[in-house]
């Protein structure tokens, strides 16, 4: 049995604590902080610290590795096209890491990095999503490095997942989303109850991940580039008709940068 916790870390993100209640291993994602692992750790000393998995190199994500690797002995695994710090498992695209018994696939996410990868199981009773910064609740990553091409082809091959998949990303960036969200779709009633349960939980400072695939497909603009309302506002910002749904998407970004 796989328990996920998020432990928060700076002032919005979620490092995902996935824990094997059996054996008494847990793993970390992208912890960019050592400090809440090391706490939960010492809270539970009975706890191994087996493998940390890595989505890409931004120090919100990398900076408490090494610490927790001297510390602890874990396995450090993150993408091979990017630098990441005290790795011992370099991996590509469509390769199989195997950490707390899950087989996961990996996945290439260029587009906030180059390097960018994301990390997909099916072997739980729901199938899990790690997605870095790549796919967010309502949203996507801004692009640091790649090409809106790259990031469209990438959160295109996300949406094509189950749509039962939980999806754990890396910050609590649900709300502002929803907000751009309703200003490109205004008339979507899965927009606007979404934005209503998400205000709600936010003012009770409460977690609003994990989302599901199902959901992003009915609430994310970048997930809607073929409908044609989001079309639509997305020409009306731009002044142009948009050609294709990498330029719909190029659009949005844009926009939502501005925001």
């Amino acid at each position: 049995m796989i328990q996920i916790d998020a432990l928060p870390a700076f002032s919005d993100n979620y490092i995902w604590l996935l824990q094997d209640t059996a054996k008494r291993q847990c793993a970390v994602v992208d912890p960019g902080d050592a400090a809440p692992v090391l706490a939960w750790l010492k809270a539970n000393p009975t706890w191994a610290l087996t493998d940390i998995l890595v989505t890409h190199h931004h120090h919100d994500h990398v900076g408490g590795v090494e610490q927790l690797k001297q510390m602890t002995g874990a396995r450090v695994c993150g993408p091979a096209a990017e630098t990441i710090p005290g790795r011992d498992l370099a991996l590509q695209d469509n390769a199989q890491v195997t950490a707390l018994g899950l087989s996961f696939q990996v996945m290439a996410m260029p587009g906030h990095t180059l390097g960018h990868i994301a990390y997909f199981t099916t072997q739980t009773p729901t199938p899990l999503l790690f997605s870095g910064d790549t796919l967010f609740a309502a949203g996507c990553g801004r692009l640091f490095e790649g090409t809106p091409e790259q990031m469209h082809n990438s959160l295109e091959r996300l949406a094509a997942l189950p749509a039962a998949t939980q999806v754990y990303c890396a910050h609590e960036y649900t709300l502002s989303n929803l907000r751009f969200a309703k200003a490109v779709e205004p008339e979507n009633p899965h927009v606007v109850a979404r934005f209503a349960e998400v205000s709600r939980l936010r003012e009770q400072d409460r977690i609003t991940l994990p989302s599901t695939i199902g959901l992003e497909r009915l609430t994310n603009p970048f997930l809607r580039t073929a409908e044609t309302s989001v079309k639509q506002k997305a020409d009306e910002w731009k002044g142009l008709s948009n050609v294709g749904q990498a330029a719909v998407f190029a659009a949005l970004r844009s926009w939502k940068d501005g925001f």
